[in-house]
């Protein structure tokens, strides 16, 4: 599949196959600090999926497994058909691995063409396919010239992206491709790689330790946890219903606060702070500690772990987990907000730049942040004076203590 191939062609042709893409199962790797315990994953084809875990997670471990550099018990398959014994240059795979490095003699340009030359592709369709690998991410000819000690490190970056790339992989396996790099750097470098995944309709996985990143570039979102994968679900899904604190930690700040559970009812559970307030969130089921890797916890994600196999009851200790931009504020007396709010004092105003991040105290002193967009102004809100707060128990989440 070429660069050329237009993005409804290749998105219809990764569909139309009747096996889901790249797969893992029951990989075990007991290596130093890199440890999988039995893992479990599926890459949808024709989807960026992000591999999200903190560093020393063995993410990394995963990548190289998965591209035939590393070896594991388990299997892995590619639409259907195991893969295991094919050595990494024939699964045809474009990698980008951590650390990585461009050739120092030779130009930009005639880095991104390295895997072409392998490849043995003439002349011709070798410019061509660099031409419009370097355009992709935003590469201009004059930068194609460089050598890569005279580009920067977000010039080297999008080359390292368009040598995985410049071949037309059925699949890309990328190792923290964004890090290092902040601000519009960042995100231009997560929009060229959303437009290239867009044309190739590659089965992509991209490993990284942000969730930031992992919200802006994937489709769906696999959280590495303890060897296993944890949770998987689209950004949405996750974001608003993590299985776990854990989870709602690694994709953003989230609010979490101690209590312990009054009552459930209807899928609610009414949760007394240990600050004082009664509020109402979404009871989250833990898995038994017996299950398999991956076990169902929301029709639309799944979740592993070893937590307790039980649902939350009265009497449980518990932590309720709420984002700062699901919290409803005003300036007004919580009575006037309706049953469910709670009133609240202002301590803290912190501006940047879309956004106000709103620190407030409820109940006994506990800490709340709020964060509303800066274009809304303040509206009578202000430091030191009181205000009301409410959220949708389907946008808390109370999980058993850990």
């Amino acid at each position: 599949m070429g660069l050329t191939t237009s993005a409804a062609e290749a998105v219809s042709a990764h569909h139309a196959a009747a096996q889901p893409g790249l797969m893992a199962a029951g990989l075990v790797l007991r290596h130093g600090p890199a440890t999988l315990a039995g893992l479990n994953l599926t890459v949808p084809p024709g989807q960026i999926t992000a591999l999200l875990g903190t560093a020393g997670s063995g993410k990394t471990a995963l990548l190289a497994i998965l591209a035939g550099f590393r070896r594991a018990h388990g299997s892995v398959c590619l639409d259907g058909r195991p893969i295991d014994r094919t050595p990494p240059h024939r699964r045809g795979f474009g990698v980008v691995q951590q650390p990585d490095t461009l050739f120092a003699r030779l130009s930009l340009a005639d880095n991104v063409a390295v895997p072409l030359r392998l490849r043995r592709v003439a002349r011709a369709a070798r410019s061509r396919l660099v031409a419009e690998a370097l355009d992709l991410m935003g590469i201009d000819t004059a930068s194609g010239r460089l050598l890569p000690d005279a580009a920067d490190a977000g010039l080297r970056a999008r080359v390292m992206l368009a040598r995985a790339l410049v071949f037309g992989p059925r699949v890309l396996l990328l190792d923290e491709p964004f890090e290092g790099h902040d601000g519009p750097a960042r995100l231009g470098l997560i929009a060229a790689l959303r437009r290239a995944q867009t044309l190739l309709g590659a089965t992509t996985l991209v490993a990284t330790r942000h969730g930031a990143d992992a919200l802006a570039v994937a489709d769906r979102i696999a959280v590495l946890r303890g060897g296993v994968i944890e949770q998987t679900g689209t950004p949405a899904e996750l974001w608003d219903r993590p299985g776990n604190a854990c989870v709602a930690g690694l994709l953003g700040e989230s609010n979490r606060l101690p209590g312990v559970v009054e009552a459930t009812e209807d899928g609610i559970a009414l949760v007394r702070l240990a600050c004082g307030p009664l509020v109402e969130a979404t009871p989250v089921e833990a898995p038994p500690v017996e299950a398999s890797p991956v076990e169902t916890v929301h029709p639309e994600t799944t979740v592993g772990g070893t937590n307790p196999g039980r649902s939350l009851q009265r009497g449980d200790r518990c932590v309720l987990s709420v984002r700062p931009d699901r919290i409803a504020i005003a300036g007004v007396p919580a009575a006037e907000m309706g049953e469910t709010a709670l009133d609240a004092t202002l301590v803290d105003v912190q501006f940047s730049g879309d956004s106000l991040r709103l620190v407030l105290l409820i109940g006994s002193g506990a800490e709340l942040v709020v964060r509303r967009p800066a274009a809304a102004g303040l509206r009578g809100l202000a430091i030191g004076r009181s205000a009301a707060l409410a959220w949708q128990p389907s946008h808390a989440s109370a999980f058993h203590e850990a």
